[in-house]
């Protein structure tokens, strides 16, 4: 027994009687949190990231197209794109989810899926596609004149 009362470990942190644990900042936590991220969790954003930022790409184009006088047939399509942007984000984010982040087992040998990765990988891309469609919009549309 310790002189604190418990069965202490010497050199264990965090355990009573070990090495005082160093709490760490806010920063710091989230920071470690960002480096050591689950690679499926990082497979699925990328792949919604890449979806995004190649489809905004496009819109960008068409955007700029239109803005020097091309009238493609169909006339301006621009909401229509915008449409079909978010849809397939959200529909890549997914799928793609759902096919890279199984449900954990406890065998290891059996992979499981179900809709709450796919629900994941939407929730996930909500917020991708926003975003990668203001900065198009935003920040390199204007910059393309």
């Amino acid at each position: 027994m310790t002189s604190d009362g418990g069965a202490g470990a010497p050199g264990i942190p965090g355990a009573p009687g070990g090495t005082p644990v160093r709490h760490r900042s806010w920063a710091e936590v989230r920071w470690r949190q960002f480096r050591r991220a689950p690679r499926p969790v990082v497979r699925a954003v990328l792949s919604s990231l890449v979806v995004a930022v190649a489809l905004a790409v496009l819109y960008v184009a068409y955007d700029v197209a239109l803005a020097r006088g091309v009238r493609p047939p169909g006339g301006d399509l621009r909401f229509l794109a915008l449409t079909l942007y978010a849809l397939v984000v959200l529909v890549a984010g997914s799928v793609v989810t759902w096919l890279v982040v199984p449900q954990p087992t406890g065998s290891g040998t059996v992979r499981r899926r179900s809709g709450w990765s796919a629900a994941l990988g939407f929730f996930a891309a909500v917020p991708i596609a926003w975003l990668v469609m203001v900065v198009a919009i935003q920040v390199v549309r204007p910059l393309l004149g």
